[in-house]
């Protein structure tokens, strides 16, 4: 694989997970589960990953950081580690749920 082969990739599904993320944080203050919830915290925590790796994907891309792909690895860690904040999420959602 190339310097630029999984940027795209990346920043298209990080963007995706992004907009994702805004709208459980404002569904969450919408509909006032609760004032605090661990669950507002590790979407604020996703959220967090998601914006980083479309940032680094994004510069990967334009080539304004230095080329070699470490920006694209560290894009692809923050994004696995976006995807795992975010399982988390949704297990505490549906326990809240069954509870």
């Amino acid at each position: 694989m190339t310097r630029n082969d999984k940027s795209p990739h990346i920043l298209n599904a990080a963007s995706n997970l992004l907009g994702l993320c805004f709208v459980v944080l404002t569904s969450l203050k919408f509909l006032k589960l609760s004032e605090r919830t661990y669950i507002d915290e590790t979407v604020t925590i996703a959220l967090v990953f998601f914006m980083l790796s479309c940032i680094l994907s994004f510069l990967s891309i334009r080539g304004n950081i230095k080329p070699g792909g470490r920006s694209e690895a560290v894009a692809d860690y923050l994004f696995l580690s976006g995807m795992i904040v975010l399982f988390i999420t949704a297990m505490l959602i549906i326990f809240k749920v069954m509870v």
